[in-house]
């Protein structure tokens, strides 16, 4: 079977040094694993956030790949394109009896919850329970009785061995966003079946989200593929690169003058530049 990985940055912040590692690692991990011939290495744009994507930063990615060595086969996806898949995918789990609109706002949210998830604090569930208006909801995901329905689900990491899908302790996750045309949850599994994609790969801060991933995956009938959660570049604190922290762009390293290609070869060798380490990866092997 051939090898099919994909790079799917988001345009809200110029490329660091942490996303140049995720892409050369999806980019190989593709190149190398599916025999002489070679796998397939997919880049796909997430460009749903309309208050924070902006249009020119996804040449500027697409740049940066290619500055690195990097190539990709196909034309690059945008997420912008794809909203009727989402809305279709969100109105089938509707007739499902899976969702249900939701006006909590986040701080009403971090008021009501009294447990702590994987991804923060735990929605009570409070819209479930009254009927809300839709109009202008977001739209949530009914957990426990979604995961009744699909039932025992695993899944395997490529590091961690295999899984055993355990999503009800993130609560009601929202999958229809009020401000964007769906959460990264289902954009990104709809996508990713879409594409044909047999290794996810991303950084081990998503680990735990593969968890909601699954079930969507047993939901809507899509194949399931193997994932790969790397280790992530951090900085002397601890914390990982970040856009919002002002971790420095890519792009300025290329207009530096720098030789990118070198770059990505002493990111292969595990040579980072001063301060910067790889964390270990997460996650508990069954």
């Amino acid at each position: 079977m051939t090898v099919r990985t994909r790079f799917a940055p988001s345009p809200n912040g110029h490329l660091h040094l942490g996303h140049a590692y995720a892409a050369i690692v999806a980019h190989d991990l593709a190149r190398g694993l599916a025999g002489s011939h070679g796998g397939e290495f997919l880049v796909r744009i997430e460009d749903i956030d309309g208050t924070r994507s902006r249009a020119e930063l996804a040449d500027d990615m697409l740049a940066d790949l290619a500055w690195l060595g990097l190539s990709w086969d196909g034309p690059v996806l945008r997420q912008s394109s794809r909203l009727t898949a989402y809305a279709e995918a969100g109105e089938r789990l509707k007739a499902m009896g899976l969702l249900y609109p939701c006006h909590c706002t986040r701080a009403e949210v971090l008021a009501a919850s009294r447990a702590v998830g994987p991804d923060g604090p735990v929605y009570p569930g409070t819209c479930r329970r009254r009927s809300a208006d839709p109009a202008g909801a977001a739209w949530r995901l009914d957990m426990a009785k979604a995961s009744a329905l699909a039932g025992p689900l695993v899944w395997e990491d490529a590091l961690a061995g295999l899984q055993q899908a355990e999503p009800v302790p993130f609560g009601d996750v929202v999958l229809l966003r009020k401000e964007a045309p769906a959460s990264y949850h289902l954009a990104a599994t709809i996508d990713d079946a879409a594409q044909g994609i047999t290794l996810v790969t991303r950084g081990a801060d998503l680990f735990l989200s593969t968890h909601i991933h699954r079930l969507l995956q047993a939901l809507l009938d899509m194949p399931v593929p193997r994932w790969h959660h790397h280790g992530l570049l951090t900085e002397p604190d601890g914390r990982k690169l970040a856009k919002r922290r002002g971790s420095p762009a890519l792009m300025d390293v290329r207009g530096a003058g720098e030789d990118g290609v070198a770059l990505a070869e002493r990111l292969r060798a595990g040579e980072f530049p001063a301060g910067l380490r790889l964390s270990q990866r997460v996650g508990n092997s069954t």
